[in-house]
């Protein structure tokens, strides 16, 4: 009987994870929170995964409980692990990439190298934290933020005031210094529940307004000490908060060469996406095999360079497949990948990947393959 893998989240990175299933055997199935979703051709099941007795239904068909996206509620995921569901990764350490502040206490607690930051309830201890920082900070809402939601630059306390009002009591806010890094990494590690674990190279993320647009692996300039510290980094916090599966670290890299955590991520992460077509193996097999508990397969590139380069928005004048004739015609080693969306200003609806042995080469037909979706 074939393994079954239950996937809580119906958009692209659950879309992924199909044809590299299909390939090893596993039976894949997917809640989905609406119809027509990325991930439709493997949807079996559509409803609210904050609603318990909809993900209990869903998980009592699969051997193992995975996710599209880190936003299933702590008391649905306990619920399943009381009730003898192998959820991966579990609650336990799923909380870390939910919330911010029990991040960056954790990781605190690890030793792990990170920014200056403290927990703010109200706009005076944000201001006084913008004080001892230089008079400038990166303020964020601890739970839902991504591609640069939840999160500001401000300079006083009130360009947060709608946040804090905002707040349920007992709540806080995440006050951060406003780090001068030089350019934005990320290191991913693959682990199974046994803690085995392997390292992908650590790659250089170039993010437009708070999203990620382009991806370069391995990062270029990174030395050996630099790449070795990133991947001691990206082990220990893994192995510190007990994670399975593809698990993203995103890192800065300051003007003086050190290296500092940003934000966690605890499934496959768009910083991997180049790894599909660039890599032994590519960051969707491999969460599959760490949740599913058989052996992690290489994670080695297979070219000296892999660039990634995400399609944002999409055609205004025409559907994406209309489109991909031309992308695959800019380039004949371009990979393009569609999400099944539909087009709309700064909405992640694909991406493309080039490998090869020349950097601006690949950057260049990686770049042209991609714009041929504007």
């Amino acid at each position: 009987m074939a393994l079954r893998v239950g996937v809580v989240g119906g958009g692209q990175l659950a879309r992924m994870m199909i044809a590299p299933a299909v390939e090893l055997g596993i039976d894949i199935r997917v809640l989905a929170e609406d119809e027509g979703m990325s991930a439709q051709l493997a949807a079996t099941e559509v409803g609210d995964y904050r609603d318990l007795d909809t993900v209990r239904r869903f998980a009592a068909d699969v051997d193992v409980v995975t996710f599209d996206h880190e936003h299933v509620p702590q008391d649905v995921l306990r619920a399943l692990v009381a009730e003898g569901v192998a959820v991966h990764p579990g609650p336990d350490a799923l909380r870390f990439a939910q919330d911010k502040l029990d991040m960056r206490a954790r990781l605190a607690e690890l030793g792990a190298p990170q920014p200056d930051w403290a927990r703010v309830a109200g706009p005076d201890e944000l201001q006084a934290f913008l004080d001892a920082h230089g008079g400038r900070g990166v303020v964020k809402t601890p739970r839902g933020g991504y591609d640069g939601k939840g999160v500001r630059v401000v300079s006083r306390a009130d360009e947060a005031a709608d946040w804090f009002a905002g707040l349920d009591e007992g709540d806080a806010l995440l006050a951060e210094e406003l780090v001068p890094f030089v350019r934005e990494l990320a290191q991913q590690i693959a682990r199974r529940p046994n803690g085995e674990s392997v390292a992908y190279p650590v790659v250089e993320t170039v993010q437009r307004d708070g999203v990620c647009a382009e991806v370069t692996a391995p990062a270029p300039g990174v030395d050996a000490a630099q790449a070795a510290e990133a991947e001691r980094i990206g082990r220990e916090i893994a192995d510190g908060l007990g994670v399975t599966g593809m698990f993203a670290v995103e890192l800065f890299q300051t003007a003086d060469g050190r290296i500092l955590v940003n934000e966690l991520a605890m499934r496959p992460h768009n910083s991997g996406h180049w790894s599909q077509d660039g890599a032994v193996t590519g960051q969707f097999e491999q969460h599959l095999r760490a949740v599913a508990d058989l052996p992690l397969g290489g994670a080695a590139p297979i070219a000296p360079w892999s660039v990634m380069v995400n399609v944002l928005g999409g055609p205004a004048d025409a559907g994406m497949l209309d489109r991909v004739p031309a992308a695959l015609a800019a380039s004949p080693r371009a990979k393009v990948h569609t999400y099944g969306k539909a087009p709309r200003p700064g909405r992640k609806v694909g991406h493309v990947n080039v490998s090869g042995a020349e950097l601006d080469a690949v950057r260049a037909d990686a770049r042209a393959a991609a714009a041929a979706f504007d």
